[in-house]
C-alpha cells in the first residue's frame, strides 16, 4: 500500500512534472498580516506531501483527505479531498518504488492567534504537522504579546 512519505509547511509549495518546489520550508512559526486594529489577514502558505507508491499499487487511484484545524479540534478550516494515481514509466527497473507528490499553496484565513495542525490522510495512514499562528507583534511598552 503507498504511504505518506512526508508533509511539510513552506511559504510556497508547487508540484509540476512530479516535483516540488518550494519555498521557504520547515517553519513551524506563521506570522499573517494584521491591519490597523490588529484583526488578523489571510496567511499564504503552502503543504507539501510525498507519498511513496509501490511497484504494486501502481496505476491504481488511492483517496487522499488534506485537514487543517485548530489545535484543540472543532471543524477543518480547510479541507481538501483528492486522489492520486502514479503510473509506471516506461523501462522502469521491475520492483521499483515511485513517488507521488502534492503541492497546495492558499491563502489561509485563521480565526485566532494559536496551534494549528495540518492532517494527510490516505486510506489507513494520517501523518500530521503542527504550526503556530502568531498574534500582532509587540509594540513597545505595551506588555507581554499575545502568543
Amino acid at each position: 500500500m503507498p504511504t505518506i512519505e512526508y508533509v511539510t509547511l513552506a511559504n510556497h509549495v508547487e508540484a509540476i512534472n512530479g516535483l516540488l518546489y518550494m519555498q521557504g520550508a520547515g517553519w513551524t512559526d506563521v506570522r499573517p498580516p494584521f491591519d490597523a486594529e490588529g484583526r488578523l489577514g489571510p496567511a499564504h502558505f503552502g503543504i507539501g506531501v510525498s507519498v511513496l507508491v509501490g511497484w504494486n499499487d501502481t496505476n491504481q487511484r488511492f483517496p487522499v483527505e488534506l485537514t487543517i484545524t485548530h489545535e484543540d479540534g472543532g471543524d477543518p478550516l480547510v479541507r481538501v479531498d483528492g486522489q492520486i494515481e502514479q503510473g509506471r514509466p516506461a523501462g522502469l527497473p521491475p520492483g521499483s518504488d515511485l513517488r507521488s507528490v502534492i503541492g497546495l499553496s492558499a491563502d489561509v484565513q485563521f480565526p485566532t492567534p494559536g496551534g494549528y495542525v495540518v492532517r494527510v490522510s490516505l486510506l489507513d495512514e494520517v501523518k500530521s504537522v503542527s504550526f503556530r499562528v502568531l498574534g500582532p507583534p509587540r509594540q513597545p511598552g505595551t506588555g507581554p504579546a499575545a502568543y
